[in-house]
């Protein structure tokens, strides 16, 4: 994770929501509990991999420390190069286990699978301050790295909530780079004419949390659900919730 500079004094020290222009969320594991579906389809996908290879089962903790919060690529690529496995990136079309692409498209695929089953429901607590944010009128933009923000939204009622959605496939769109990069961040920031000084962020990911640090946000809110508090933190939150009902005012 790149050094973090030293943060720029702002008005934004507590939830005051009257001093906050717009707030922006992350999706899987702040709006939805979809990070699980994430983590069986990615587990699923590695221990077949790892298998294959004859090297060790994939472990929880690398979730955490390579694929949460990065774009989907990007988290093969990080998570591989930790293991010493060199790859080829691969064509679109891929679907085994033998390209980064290939990877990717094959975890994608079990994760559609399952939410498509299954469906999706937002945290109780999430729902809760979106419900007092747009009470309040305070415009509400969505920063996901993920392909499926929108279907995962739509699946859980939530898609007329977002004025702004910068997702995988906007960030592909316009060649703007992934989390821990603050582009993406930034980007549904001006789309809702803010200044970043004057918005909130949600995150849950250490790389999420860091691009919020790092496009100098007046607000970084970590959201607790494994990452750990202490990395949050180092990572640039200013304070650290369980639950977003925490926040509400």
């Amino acid at each position: 994770m790149p050094t973090a500079e030293p943060r720029p004094q702002h008005p934004l020290t507590a939830p005051a929501w009257t001093d906050v222009d717009v707030v922006l969320f992350d999706l899987d594991g702040v709006i939805t509990p979809t990070v699980e579906l994430h983590r069986r389809a990615w587990a699923e996908t590695f221990d077949e991999l790892f298998a294959g290879l004859g090297l060790p089962p994939y472990r929880e903790e690398e979730y955490f420390a390579s694929l949460d919060g990065r774009s989907r690529f990007a988290g093969v690529r990080s998570l591989l190069e930790s293991r010493g496995v060199p790859l080829p990136e691969g064509a679109a079309d891929d679907h085994g286990l033998t390209s980064v692409i290939g990877i990717g498209n094959r975890k994608n695929a079990a994760f559609t699978r399952v939410l498509s089953r299954d469906g999706i429901a937002p945290y109780p607590g999430s729902l809760r301050l979106l419900d007092r944010l747009a009470e309040l009128g305070v415009p509400l933009g969505l920063v996901s790295s993920s392909r499926n923000a929108v279907p995962v939204l739509r699946a859980a009622g939530l898609e007329e909530r977002f004025a702004v959605v910068v997702d995988g496939v906007t960030a592909e769109r316009e060649g703007l780079p992934g989390k821990p990069a603050p582009d993406t961040f930034l980007r549904a920031a001006a789309a809702l004419g803010s200044p970043p000084a004057r918005a909130a962020v949600f995150e849950d990911a250490e790389s999420g949390t860091a691009a919020a640090r790092a496009g100098g946000f007046g607000l970084v809110v970590g959201v607790d659900r494994g990452a750990g508090r202490a990395a949050l933190i180092a990572a640039g939150a200013d304070t650290v919730v369980d639950d977003l009902e925490e926040m509400l005012p």
